[in-house]
């Protein structure tokens, strides 16, 4: 049974950092693509950025491009989101996402994605 466990969120001050961390276990291979999402209060789940299978890809959101950094350690099947610089409007609960095994490419598409996790808070304070 695949896992994708969150963690990291918390509440910071504008211009502050934050790395959010996500471990997908149970999965027998690392052939897969992850990626983050975010969900403000009234609002759709968006795309944030993405990750390739081996780690050699990435795709962001332009509003997060230059300020986050996603990565991965597969040894571990973890990803991290490092966030800096980060905006009040930043604040939302961000979910980390995992697509099936062997899709190893890069998606922004929420249905792409297979496992979710339960998602972690991020408060940016002004």
């Amino acid at each position: 049974q695949v896992q994708v466990v969150e963690s990291g969120g918390g509440l910071v001050q504008a211009g502050g950092s934050l790395r959010l961390s996500c471990e997908a276990s149970g999965r027998t291979s690392t052939t897969y693509a992850m990626g983050w999402f975010r969900q403000a209060p009234g609002k759709e789940r968006v795309f944030v950025a993405a990750i390739s299978a081996r780690g050699f890809m990435t795709d962001y959101a332009d509003d997060v491009q230059g300020r986050f950094t996603i990565s991965r350690i597969n040894t571990k099947n973890t990803v991290y989101l490092q966030m800096n610089s980060l905006k009040p409007e930043d604040s939302a609960v961000y979910y980390c996402a995992a697509r099936p095994d062997g899709f190893a490419g890069m998606s922004r598409g929420r249905s792409d994605y297979g496992y979710w996790g339960q998602g972690t808070q991020v408060t940016v304070s002004s």
